[in-house]
């Protein structure tokens, strides 16, 4: 049998069934760590970096405390990308199956006690394998989409941009050409004055042809020469600008393709929040914005809904049951593949404590409820780009 090289780790509070679960994968995955013991679990998640998470608990209650005190003791677990397998027994099938349905854990096997179905779960592991990887598939193209929906104005910022800097031109232009008027008038009255009044007696003019001539010397040999290059060196300039929009054109219609593309993609948004009524309002709105909407009533169903898919916006709840909405907006923002994701905080109270603690975790916004419509609405766009 091929070797896979994948990284998985089975957690468990008995080492008997660590090395169970360890000897009926290791012959198809070479890569299996165990961690035996609460106080060792986040420590050896964070060594391991599994791709796969196997929860080799006797009881589902045990397997969700241990979920929960990956989610509050380490911040690498709401990073990292993997898949949670669930080992339960028979009497456990349907707990297991709504704990699935809810995105606590991703799978699970019947597996207590130790079935005849033995490839069972390598296979479970495999199928994990394969829809991380469809994930990470899936979270590109939903960043891909998010970027090609911000650059849809890009052609009219574009064209603004050029505008200007042709209008910056063509006034500089002028300029130019409004101080070589001016010059040319300022050294006339200067001649004026000198042959007329000796600048008041100040000068005592006895070749007069020759102090005409001499400014006028000055003003085509001294004055006019820089003024006349600097309106040369803006032709270079306002060219530039008009092959710009040529060069450009073929770009251009490729965003626009681009951005007609994203369209079709509708913003996927993750509402995290533990009162079902603010959940079926904030979907029905969201909805009929058109926006795709999840609902998830807890931390740790958002942040294992979080390694199935990736929304490009999620509005947070301040108070959550396990684990602090606030906290959960800092872990977010403190990893990398989701710190670009722009949160807004959902909160009952308008203290102003609150929200700064929600700016400081990196929200991007916040609503106050009861909130209104199209405030709600309005901030989910701006945060979105649109």
């Amino acid at each position: 049998m091929s070797k896979i090289e994948a990284r998985i780790l089975v957690v468990t509070d008995v080492g008997s069934d660590a090395d169970l679960v360890r000897q009926l994968l290791h012959d198809e995955y070479p890569q299996v760590e165990t961690s035996v013991g609460p106080e060792r679990f986040a420590a050896d998640f964070e060594r391991h970096r599994p791709q796969v998470l196997v929860l080799a608990f006797k009881t589902l209650a045990d397997a969700e405390r241990c979920c929960l005190g990956l989610y509050r003791q380490s911040s690498l677990v709401n990073a990292l990308p993997h898949r949670t397998l669930l080992l339960c027994a028979k009497d456990d099938l349907r707990r297991a199956y709504e704990l699935c349905r809810k995105d606590y854990f991703d799978d699970y096997v019947l597996f207590w006690p130790l079935t005849h179905d033995a490839p069972r779960l390598p296979m479970a592991v495999r199928l994990a394998l394969r829809t991380l990887d469809s994930h990470q598939a899936a979270t590109a193209l939903a960043q891909l989409a998010a970027q090609a929906r911000r650059i849809a104005e890009l052609e009219t910022q574009l064209e603004r941009q050029l505008a200007l800097g042709q209008a910056h031109t063509e006034r500089a232009h002028l300029t130019l050409q409004q101080a070589q008027t001016k010059v040319g008038t300022a050294l006339d009255d200067l001649s004026h004055r000198i042959l007329e009044t000796g600048l008041d007696g100040a000068v005592l003019v006895r070749k007069p042809g020759q102090v005409t001539q001499e400014i006028g010397r000055m003003n085509n040999e001294a004055v006019l020469p820089p003024l006349q290059q600097a309106a040369q060196a803006l032709q270079p300039m306002q060219q530039w600008i008009g092959a710009l929009k040529t060069e450009l054109a073929v770009p251009l219609q490729a965003a626009r393709a681009l951005a007609e593309q994203a369209k079709r993609l509708r913003p996927q948004l993750l509402v995290v929040d533990d009162d079902e009524f603010q959940r079926k309002l904030l979907l029905r709105v969201l909805v009929a914005a058109h926006y795709d909407v999840a609902c998830v009533a807890s931390a740790t169903q958002a942040l294992g809904l979080l390694r199935a898919r990736r929304p490009d916006l999620i509005l947070m709840d301040v108070h959550l049951p396990d684990i602090d909405g606030i906290e959960v907006t800092r872990r977010l923002k403190a990893a990398e593949t989701y710190a670009a994701i722009p949160v807004i905080m959902l909160t009952g109270q308008s203290e102003k404590q609150v929200i700064v603690d929600s700016l400081g975790a990196g929200a991007a916004d916040f609503v106050v409820k009861p909130f209104d419509r199209d405030i709600l609405l309005k901030k989910v766009a701006r945060c979105l780009g649109g």
